[in-house]
């Protein structure tokens, strides 16, 4: 399936009466205190000293492999899709609208399928539900290369495609954890996929092009359906089956219900709510510079070739940021940096206000990318804070939002375009987005644990649940 970005655990709530003995926990299990706001963190960093460490240790996991392998491979096929669907789509009708409305497309109903169908991913197998999106998405790219599929056939696929892919995403970093365990290897899985999906973007983009050279934008399209089909044989014969987290009466009706019950569940828990809005909030904001890079290019007088240049900044500076606060950091300091480097993430926008020349924008698009290396150690505090019984629902609610937030950032950056000067907006974008993350920043310190009571916290749920 298409997306990763932006997976809850079972935290203990309680702490054992006095008088119970504890076991002693297994020495990669051991758990330290982090002084800062975050949760309890579990040093997996302390393996035996001939085992593998950091990123080498996640890839020592067959059954992460398979999921790494298949993440790729179905990634790179989206991205070339994508681009061949546009230009299908433009191909068929000569309308920029329809042809900008397909990529449009792919973010909108992210958070219906996010919202309605959350519930899937905690209601059946795991395995089961990934196979099974894989299969559907491969079957509907392959009605779009029907030459008698009309135009809003394309786009009506396109839509379920879209819909479907925050339920597999939510469900696969749900069952990151069943593989990976809850800590420090969880933590640098999802960095990976996040590395991977950064790099298929660059990657993709280019192998797209030169694959619409040599073969028709159908013919482009048929290799998507043939990774959906490796991805889906590779997570079922790669990985465990491993039995649903929660299982509750059948029927459609029952499946609505249990999953708008817990987004109002995960959503009305006054921590989980603050952490999700860290995920998001920087991230519709720092989407502005690359929604006008066309616009900025021009205004700037920057050649044809500064656009691309200008799109792939952020990326880069994302990658090379989180490899090294993955591989060079501990999950301790990983998690001291969070809110100091989610504060700053998007102060490097601010160099727009001078209307900086190419080379100094792009240094302040890497930077601004570097600042979202900040979600490694906000991947942990979120594992702490879900319940296990929620972390299929809780996880695709988030992918749903994140990538809901980012298209509608890039709509108002839009907009807001229209009125003022380009640099003006992505100036303004990162002080209000600054502005808006330091209160944020803030909720996610009244939040920590110690801070704030259980009996708080479960109070703000039931509050929520009835008001609704």
């Amino acid at each position: 399936m298409p997306t990763d970005s932006p997976a809850p655990a079972d935290t203990p709530r309680t702490p054992p009466a006095p008088a119970e003995r504890v076991p002693a926990p297994a020495p990669e299990r051991a758990a330290h205190r982090d002084p800062g706001p975050g949760p309890t963190l579990r040093d997996s960093d302390a393996p035996a000293p001939d085992a593998p460490r950091g990123y080498r240790a996640v890839f020592a996991v067959v059954e992460f492999r398979a999921v790494f392998a298949a993440h790729l491979l179905s990634l790179l096929g989206v991205v070339v899709s994508e681009l061949a669907l546009t230009v299908l789509v433009y191909d068929l009708t000569g309308s920029p609208l329809l042809s900008a409305l397909t990529f449009a497309l792919g973010l909108l109903p992210y958070i219906v399928g996010g919202t309605l169908f959350a519930g899937v991913a905690d209601r059946y197998p795991a395995r089961r539900v990934l196979v099974v999106c894989d299969l559907l998405c491969a079957a509907c790219v392959a009605v779009m290369l029907v030459p008698a599929t009309p135009v809003a056939g394309l786009l009506a696929l396109r839509c379920l495609v879209a819909a479907v892919a925050p339920v597999f995403t939510g469900t696969r970093m749900a069952a990151l954890t069943d593989i990976l365990g809850e800590g420090d290897l969880y933590v640098l899985g999802r960095s990976l996929l996040r590395i991977v999906s950064q790099s298929a973007m660059l990657i993709g983009f280019g192998a797209g092009g030169v694959l619409l050279t040599v073969l028709s934008p159908r013919g482009a399209i048929t290799v998507t359906v043939v990774t959906f089909l490796c991805s889906a044989a590779l997570l079922r014969f790669g990985t465990r089956d491993r039995p649903a987290r929660a299982t509750t009466g059948d029927g459609g009706g029952t499946l609505l219900k249990e999953s708008l019950s817990g987004a109002r569940l995960v959503l009305g828990d006054r921590r989980i709510r603050a952490l999700m809005l860290l995920f998001w909030l920087p991230a519709m904001f720092v989407v502005a510079p690359e929604a006008l890079a066309a616009p900025y290019a021009d205004a700037i007088g920057a050649p044809p070739a500064a656009l691309g240049l200008l799109l792939c900044a952020m990326a880069v500076g994302h990658i090379g940021a989180e490899l090294f606060v993955g591989s060079a950091l501990s999950p301790r300091n990983r998690s001291r940096i969070v809110l100091p480097v989610a504060a700053v993430g998007l102060l490097p926008l601010l160099v727009y206000v001078v209307r900086p020349g190419l080379p100094l924008a792009l240094a302040a698009l890497a930077l601004a990318g570097a600042g979202a290396a900040y979600v490694i150690g906000l991947d942990q505090w979120f594992v702490d804070a879900v319940p296990q019984e929620l972390r299929g629902r809780a996880m695709t609610l988030l992918t749903a939002g994140l990538m809901t937030v980012q298209g509608l950032g890039m709509a108002l950056a839009g907009l807001a375009a229209e009125f003022f000067p380009v640099h003006q907006v992505v100036a303004g974008s990162g002080i209000i987005g600054t502005v808006c993350t330091l209160l944020l920043v803030a909720e996610v310190r009244r939040t920590a644990p110690g801070r704030m009571s259980d009996t708080e916290g479960r109070d703000g749920a039931d509050r929520h649940v009835t008001s609704r």
